[in-house]
C-alpha cells in the first residue's frame, strides 16, 4: 500500500476514534474496501478513489451543527500536509462536497467516475445486513422507536425535513434505504445493491410477521 494511503488511514483512525458507530473507522474501512472492489472493475483513478473513500466522513455535518464545509476543508488540509498533488486534492474535495445523500436534493452538482465509485460504495454500506444494523444503531442513538404502525413514511422529504426527522427507524427503510439501489451509478454497484436490497425486503417481511406475533 502506498505510504500516502497508509498515512491517510492513520489520520482517519485517529480522528474518528470516538465517532458514532454508524460513521466510525469501521464504516470508512468498509467503504474503502468496497470502493477498491468496484474500482478494480470500473477502472477509475485508484488514488482519487482511495483518498475520497477514506476522507468522505472525516467530519459528519450531522454531528457538527449541520456545517457541510468542515469535512471537505479538513480533508484538503490533511492532503496538503502530506504533499498530495493539487489536482488530486481538488478532485477529492469536490467528491466529498457532492457525494452525500442530503446533497442529492441539490441537483446539478459535480460528478466524475471516481465520485460515482465512492458514492456507490458509501450507499452500499447503508443497505443489506450492515445497513440494517447501522439504521438501528443511529435510531438508538437518537432514541427513536423501532416501528409505529400509526406513523407513515414520508416519501417526498425536502432536504430540511429529511435532516430533522424523528420518525421510527423502520420508516427510514422507505424514506432512504430501499431507494438506494436505484441511485447506483456503476454496473458493479448495481449488481451488489440488488442482492443487498432483496435481503432488506426479506428482513422487513420477517420483522412485520414478528411484530404481529405471527412468526
Amino acid at each position: 500500500m502506498h505510504h500516502s494511503i497508509q498515512q491517510t488511514i492513520n489520520f482517519v483512525k485517529l480522528t474518528l476514534a470516538n465517532a458514532e458507530a454508524g460513521h466510525d473507522w469501521f464504516h470508512i474501512e468498509r467503504v474503502f474496501k468496497t470502493a477498491l472492489t468496484i474500482n478494480s472493475i470500473e477502472k477509475g483513478d485508484e488514488f482519487v478513489v482511495s483518498f475520497a473513500a477514506l476522507l468522505h466522513d472525516i467530519a459528519d455535518p450531522k454531528f457538527n451543527d449541520g456545517d457541510e464545509e468542515i469535512g471537505p476543508n479538513k480533508a484538503e488540509a490533511f492532503l496538503n500536509s502530506i504533499k498530495v498533488e493539487r489536482a488530486i486534492i481538488d478532485h477529492v474535495k469536490l467528491i466529498i462536497q457532492n457525494m452525500s445523500f442530503k446533497n442529492s436534493f441539490d441537483s446539478g452538482g459535480f460528478t466524475s467516475k471516481e465520485m460515482q465509485i465512492v458514492q456507490d460504495a458509501d450507499r452500499l454500506d447503508a443497505i443489506g445486513a450492515i445497513g440494517i444494523a447501522r439504521a438501528f444503531t443511529y435510531g438508538g442513538y437518537k432514541n427513536r422507536v423501532l416501528y409505529d404502525h400509526a406513523i407513515a413514511p414520508v416519501l417526498n422529504h425536502s432536504k430540511e425535513s429529511y435532516k430533522n426527522t424523528t420518525a421510527p427507524t423502520i420508516n427510514h427503510f422507505y424514506e432512504k434505504l430501499l431507494l438506494l439501489k436505484d441511485t447506483m451509478n456503476t454496473a458493479t454497484g448495481k449488481a451488489i445493491a440488488l442482492e443487498r436490497h432483496q435481503f432488506m425486503l426479506n428482513y422487513l417481511e420477517q420483522f412485520y410477521g414478528e411484530w404481529e406475533g405471527k412468526r
